[in-house]
This record gives structure tokens, sequence and C-alpha cells, in this order.
């Protein structure tokens, strides 16, 4: 901010004055506005109702885009992502190898949810293609239908509910119970767990967590050093973890049956494959389990409607709450995930930035000035022995204004600015560049 002052000064027995200018202490640089060179139009692929937080975002930037309200699979998804830089998807469209193959220009995958497992990151990077997602913007929506379906269970409102719909009044308090003074135990402490930690006890409830890693606890919370002693002393079971393997079948008939508490009950907002499915409709049936609410299944349909046919044992199953995955299905969420996600999408499509890729190295220049005379080459390479000697030969005769590189796994990224350089020499830089022998992508911004 400036400050402009005239103060009155003496000179020479007359009175004048003088502009008394304060400036700010940072000075404010304006980024100079990169485009692509050796590029068309950029074109954006949306798909599964994309928000329009993330729409209007691409749309400022002057990309061309194209949206869908489904997912596409199979040919009509090969077509469509044919020609287009970017994608942004959800959960439902699977981006396999063989999509992969098929995308000639793609240079990011955006997926609008928390997962990545919808795609095959190993084949991405190995085609220089960077996936961002959005591991934090739902976390609030998640713990509050988790905090939600708590309050049901205990209070059997899902069983009521469908009671009255079909005409049959049963007013109970037998098994209904508040949920001040109960025990949650919540698996996976991480974003999701840890604000349901805080709404928990905000409600009277006693916390313990366990996670593989050292987390320091919100509020009153406890950790445990253990799955089973967590398991055996909640009366509630809350799961936030992610699909790995690890994870597959997590909670299964050992740890319900030979762990639970008797009358407890289990809620999985995390990943379909975190539940044995059977295990968990046999306890209840049996009665061991007094009740559970399942968001995420192993298989799920590509799309709404009457296709919620695979797992008839569970409903029958007393007390049991199921919902179609819409732990971060609300307004707020799908808003601040159209913005973080497109945020990500555009810096890098802009300005190379990887920072929040999920398969890439994550590094980032600082913005180049509008009056420098800058290009910024972005070099995506296999990560093998000699490729930054080869690459800095070819920068020898330039000046190299700032340079970072660094490598995940079998790609590496290096991101250089250059000084100075004719549209002549830029053209041979360019094509010497591709023609390295790690070249897996090449982009240059000026």
């Amino acid at each position: 901010m400036v400050n402009d002052k005239s103060a009155p000064v003496a000179t020479n027995g007359k009175t004048a004055t003088i502009d008394k200018v304060r400036r700010s202490s940072v000075s404010q640089v304006k980024a100079k506005v990169l485009r692509p060179f050796n590029t068309a139009e950029v074109k954006i692929l949306l798909l599964e109702n994309v928000n329009d937080t993330a729409i209007k975002a691409f749309k400022k930037q002057g990309y061309q885009v194209e949206t869908y309200a489904k997912a596409l699979v199979g040919d009509e998804l090969i077509e469509k992502i044919r020609d287009v830089h970017v994608i942004g998807i959800r959960s439902k469209t699977k981006l396999t190898k063989n999509v992969l193959d098929a995308a000639q220009n793609l240079q990011a995958i955006g997926c609008f949810c928390i997962g990545t497992n919808q795609v095959d990151l190993q084949a991405a990077a190995k085609k220089g293609i960077a996936v961002f997602n959005s591991p934090f913007s739902n976390s609030r929506s998640v713990a509050e239908l988790v905090i939600g379906e708590i309050i049901a269970l205990a209070r059997q409102l899902g069983d009521r509910n469908t009671e009255m719909h079909q005409g049959v009044w049963s007013k109970v308090s037998k098994n209904c119970f508040e949920i001040r003074g109960k025990t949650l135990g919540i698996v996976g402490y991480g974003h999701i767990g840890s604000q349901l930690s805080v709404l928990a006890e905000a409600m009277g409830m006693t916390v313990y967590f366990y996670d593989v890693l050292q987390i320091m606890p919100l509020g009153t919370a406890k950790p445990v050093d253990s799955l089973e002693t967590l398991l055996s002393m909640s009366d509630f079971v809350s799961l936030h973890v992610p699909e790995l393997e690890e994870t597959k079948n997590m909670i299964g008939e050992r740890e319900i049956m030979g762990y639970m508490k008797k009358g407890s009950y289990l809620l999985n907002n995390a990943r379909g494959t975190v539940v044995h499915l059977p295990a968990l409709a046999k306890a209840l049936k049996s009665g061991h389990l007094a009740g559970a609410a399942i968001d995420v299944y192993p298989k799920e349909p590509a799309a709404n409607g009457p296709h919620f046919t695979d797992y008839p044992e569970l409903l029958k199953s007393p007390n049991l709450i199921l919902t179609p995955h819409i732990g971060g299905s609300t307004e707020e969420a799908q808003s601040m995930i159209g913005i973080e996600v497109s945020s990500a999408l555009i810096k890098y499509i802009n300005e190379g930035g990887s920072l929040g890729a999920v398969n890439f190295p994550e590094i980032d220049l600082r913005a180049i000035r509008e009056e420098d005379d800058v290009v910024r080459v972005l070099y995506i390479h296999q990560n093998i022995p000699g490729v930054l000697r080869e690459i800095n030969s070819l920068f020898a005769d330039h000046n190299v204004e700032k340079q970072y590189s660094d490598s995940k796994g079998d790609i590496a990224y290096v991101m250089a600015d250059i000084a100075k350089v004719s549209e002549e020499d830029l053209i041979k830089l360019y094509n010497a560049i591709t023609a390295t022998r790690a070249n897996i992508r090449t982009r240059v911004l000026y």
C-alpha cells in the first residue's frame, strides 16, 4: 500500500512542500502470464458432474471445457479422451492403462474426490501424466455424516423410519441409547478421523484411536497400541483408512466376533474393501453387533438407478444403515473440491508446478516476473543415470536463472527458467530436449 502525504519545509525563508511517500515493506511482483510453446488450445474434459466451481475456474483461464454428468466407459471414454489435455473425474470413471494409452495429448488428471484408486497411477506416471486429487476438502462432511449415523444407530432410527413408511407404529425404548458417555474407537486418525474425534467429544463421547503413525491427539482423545485393543473397548467403531493391500478385509469375522463387544456398532465410511461384508451380515443377524452403517462397497454401481444388487445379504440385516457412497456429497465439500483440484491443475498447466501430485515428483519454482525475458522448460524424463548431465549440457549456452529437479520412483521432473532465448534458439532447444534418450514429455512455457 502507498500512502502519499505532503509536508511543509523551509527553504531560504520560504515554505515549500515535498511529497513524503510511505511504501509497503513487501513489494508486489506481478507474475508473467505464460503461454505454451508448440501446443494448441487447452482442452478440458470433465465427467461425473464435476462441481461448477471447477468449470468456472477453467473457463476463466480461456480453456475449452466439455462436461458430462455421468461416467464414461469403454470406446466412448477412449474416443473422448483421445485429444484432451486434462480430464477431470470422480470415483466411477476408470482410467486404466488401456484408456491412458489412447490419450495422445493428456498432461494431467484431476480426481475431484479423495481416492485415486480409479486411476492406474503407475501407467499415468510413465506417460508423464500428473494426477491430482483433493484429500482434505470433504473431511468435515464425512465427519458430520458419521456423527449422524452414530445417533441414528443408537436410536434405531433406520428401522423405525422403515416401519413408519410401511404403516407400522412401533414406539420402543429397549436397546435405544444416548451416545453421551459411550466410547468411540476411530481406526485411522487422519483429517477425517481427527475431525470426527472433536465432534464426538463435543457430544460427550470418550474417544480412542488407532493409527499406524504416531499422531498428536486433539482434545482428550487417546491412542491405543493395537487394532484389537481398540475394538475390544469401543461401543462404536468408525473406520477411516485408505484402500491398501494391508487394509483389505481389515475388519472380518475374526475382528468382529473375536474382539468387538457384543452390542457394539460398526461404521465404514472409508473404502469398500476394508470390511468383509458377509461377516458383517452374519454378526448383525446373530445379534453380536447391535447395528452398522455402510457407505462404501467393494463393487459399486456405475450410475444411479436400481443397480444395487450385489449384496442381498445386507438388505435384510437389522439396524443397518446403507448409503450410496455419499460421505463427501455435500454442496460445501463439492465446491471446495472443485476449487482445490482445479487450482492445482491450472497451476500445473500454466506454470508447471506439481505440488499435490500423487504419482509424480512434487516441485515448483517461484513465478516469472512480467518484465523478465525468460522461458520455462518443463522436462519429464526417465529416472536413469546421466540425464541431468545431458540436459544441463543443452542449457550450457544459456543463462539458467533457476532450476529444480526431483524424482519419484522411475519418473523425474526438471523445471528450469532460462533467460534471453530467441525464438530460433527456443525451437532448437525444444527439439534437442525432446530428442534426449530419457525424454517422456517436454513442455516449454514463455
